[in-house]
């Protein structure tokens, strides 16, 4: 009897750690990074702390403040591992005694500076020095907290590579002595802007894949939502809200963008009963909340265009014009090709196909989006509708070239075969 209670014991004690672990990991490790100013002998320390947790509480108790007990625990640890390798170099004992003179007591430490290393933690593995590719995998890896293996199997790259990726990016952040800390007020904007890149990369890799067998990998989307989330937690600028509420409004329609067995349902085409109702709330008051502010940037307004569709019962109450007005704002806060192409389809939905197609011609002809697959793919489409078969095939060829997704891919093939059955009905424009 006495073993099953104690093994009962255990048992709840693991489940208590591992719930520890999920909650208060990652702000252990950035509390540990700002204390030990290395990413490596942080998680060292953080996963030192944890295994002493399952050895010491069941004896001793949960303590009262986990969160404080495990970033000294660390602590502690990475100083006695210093001092261990201090005998093949002499530096790591002079470190560990500096170390050892730094105060790690979290009881009297206000949370806004906890939340501060949280902060410094993403601003740092975002900082503008490290490669774009680094800085995604770097804050999957230590923001969110990813494995290596799950960041390779979501960008289908071999786990070495992705593992080199984050061993570069730790070094860089060595040796370029890339400070661990939030940015000044001056510096907030343009630091702000390559955070928020990364964190809508990996939405739109999770969102709508690259390549691959699948159109979407959920995974992906919901840890940038739970990044975004966690970033307007910490710091709710306008833009940050503005970021969230797009991502959220976006996400909503994950359910009705594929049939079951994974094929692309266009826009259009999807089953507006199974869009998210709660996302869509939380979403459109985020926008409304962002415009409100006044200081709204390209995110915002791209939330704003996602909030007509979400509000419109079905394709034909679209309010076509007031995207258009947004997008022309848009144009003009953050001018590309891109927004230039998504305006131009947006168009052709409030004057017709052939107002359209113009724009993203003279887009073609200049040059720009040669190798952009939507470009073409709405280039054949409006061809399409305006019953010119042959320039919709040679559009729809050369956007199947550039498409290495597979439902996408299958998606044009239909469009094709349809061009040859003489399935196509001409739409006046």
């Amino acid at each position: 009897m006495e073993v099953f209670v104690n093994t009962e014991k255990n048992h709840s004690l693991r489940e208590t750690v591992d719930a520890i672990y999920r909650t208060e990991s990652r702000r252990v490790l950035a509390t540990l990074i700002r204390l030990l100013g290395d990413f490596d002998l942080a998680e060292e320390a953080l996963h030192d702390a944890f295994a002493t947790a399952l050895q010491q509480w069941p004896r001793n108790g949960t303590p009262a403040n986990p969160r404080a007990w495990l970033v000294s625990t660390g602590r502690f640890k990475a100083i006695d591992r210093l001092r261990q390798r201090a005998r093949f170099d002499q530096s790591l004992m002079e470190l560990a005694g500096q170390l050892d003179g730094v105060s790690d007591d979290l009881a009297g430490v206000p949370e806004e500076n906890l939340v501060d290393d949280r902060l410094r933690l993403i601003f740092t593995c975002c900082h503008p020095a490290l490669p774009l590719e680094a800085q995604v995998a770097l804050t999957l890896r230590e923001v969110c907290g990813l494995t290596t293996e799950e960041i390779a199997r979501a960008y289908l790259v071999p786990p070495p590579t992705l593992a080199q990726r984050i061993v570069r990016a730790k070094a860089k952040i060595r040796t370029a002595r890339i400070p661990y800390e939030v940015p000044t007020q001056a510096e907030l904007p343009e630091r702000l802007d390559t955070v928020l890149q990364v964190i809508y990369l990996v939405f739109n890799e999770g969102y709508s894949a690259a390549f691959g067998e699948a159109l979407t990998r959920a995974d992906l989307s919901a840890e940038a939502i739970r990044l975004a989330r966690l970033l307007h937690y910490l710091l709710p600028e306008p833009e940050v809200t503005g970021l969230l509420a797009l991502m959220l409004l976006h996400e909503s329609r994950r359910t009705a963008r594929t049939t079951p067995e994974g094929e692309l349902i266009l826009l259009d085409d999807q089953d507006r009963s199974l869009w998210n109702g709660e996302l869509i709330a939380e979403g459109l008051a985020l926008v409304e909340r962002a415009l409100s502010s006044r200081r709204f940037g390209p995110y915002t307004l791209q939330a704003a265009i996602a909030a007509v569709h979400a509000g419109a019962a079905d394709p034909s109450a679209t309010d076509w014009a007031q995207i258009v007005a947004w997008y022309d704002l848009l144009l003009r806060v953050s001018p590309s090709p891109v927004i230039e192409l998504n305006r131009s389809v947006a168009i052709a939905m409030r004057d017709g196909p052939a107002a359209g197609l113009a724009l993203i011609e003279a887009i073609l002809d200049r040059g720009d989006l040669a190798a952009y697959q939507p470009a073409h793919a709405a280039c054949a489409d409006l061809y399409r509708r305006l019953g010119r078969i042959g320039k919709a095939r040679d559009a729809y060829l050369r956007a199947l070239e550039l498409t290495q997704q597979e439902p996408q891919r299958r998606f044009i093939r239909r469009r094709l075969e349809e061009l040859d059955s003489g399935k196509v009905r001409r739409i006046r424009g």
